[in-house]
């Protein structure tokens, strides 16, 4: 893949007004300013007619006013990541980037996509949902530890944390509560964390997630500069071909489209354990699929047009 689109392509293919998205009041509000302003200014640079909204400066009935013809969604977390912003385009009729209402939905509920993956056959680690008076006894029995605590409808890592104790299982349980009332225990799977990125039907390469810490938070996501991406993956041609399947299929069981990431482990017995699929994943300087498309020669620039090509509706 070697793509490259002169600003005549680019008009030429996307002549209407698209909007980007972006902002919102989710606790990922922060990554979705800066996701958004890199997509905006690289429209800008290709040449599209593109404006850039902040959600939470004036809702659907600002959005109208801009007059889109195609909505870019960078909206990261709840409002624009779960369905709820895919659903009122669909009803003013304007096309928009990304999966659709159902697969925008599940995605964001980790536990629904869990039990989606299951029902496929599809490896995802054990968990549990804490509800009501939680004994937090059967919970350890039942994952054993260390495991992993985390809200169920946020995403950047935000409120999840890794327990080892009885103790630490409850105070994670009270952090997670903080940012969702919706709560599940996993179990933890020691070993090499991977992404992949989807394109439209393309698998790219995957990416191994190297933190010093051993945990992938949300400070090593976004502003750590020790946190090592290794591109390439450092897996067997057979495996990272299985591990591109394996996400392909997490990704179309829950109905996703366009484009997205599937986020995997591998246990020391080298299976796959998938853990999550993100519908509208980062674009910032240091997020994932912007580094997968570079490996397999496809520049910023060029990877926001493709995405833009999968709009859903057109």
């Amino acid at each position: 893949m070697n793509d490259s689109v002169t600003n005549e392509d680019a008009k030429r293919l996307h002549p209407g007004r698209v909007v980007v998205v972006y902002g919102g009041r989710s606790a990922e509000r922060e990554v979705s300013l800066l996701s958004g302003r890199a997509i905006l200014t690289s429209l800008e640079r290709s040449g599209v007619d593109a404006r850039g909204f902040d959600f939470a400066g004036g809702g659907l009935s600002g959005l109208e006013a801009l007059a889109p013809e195609c909505v870019f969604i960078a909206m990261h977390g709840r409002d624009g990541e779960d369905g709820s912003l895919q659903g009122a385009l669909e009803l003013l009729d304007i096309p928009y980037t990304g999966s659709g209402v159902l697969a925008s939905a599940l995605g964001m509920d980790k536990e629904r996509t869990k039990q989606f993956w299951r029902a496929h056959g599809l490896p995802t680690p054990e968990s549990v949902m804490l509800e009501g008076a939680v004994d937090w006894d059967v919970v350890i029995e039942t994952l054993g530890l260390p495991l992993i605590v985390k809200p169920v409808h946020e995403g950047s890592t935000i409120g999840i944390s890794i327990v080892d104790t009885r103790e630490e299982l409850i105070a994670a349980h009270a952090e997670a509560a903080r940012f969702d009332n919706a709560i599940m225990a996993e179990r933890f799977v020691q070993g090499e964390e991977y992404t992949v990125s989807l394109l439209g039907d393309e698998v790219l390469p995957a990416i191994r997630v190297e933190v010093p810490s051993g945990f992938y938070d949300y400070e090593a996501k976004y502003h750590s500069d020790t946190t090592r991406y290794l591109l390439p993956c450092g897996l067997e041609a057979d495996d990272e071909r299985a591990l591109g399947e394996l996400c392909r299929r997490a990704f179309e069981v829950i109905g996703g489209s366009g484009w997205g990431r599937v986020d995997v482990m591998r246990d020391a017995q080298g299976r796959f354990w998938l853990l999550e699929v993100n519908t509208v994943p980062g674009m910032t300087d240091h997020s994932l699929v912007p580094q997968a498309a570079a490996h397999a020669g496809l520049d910023f620039d060029a990877l926001v047009l493709r995405i833009l090509d999968t709009t859903n509706g057109e």
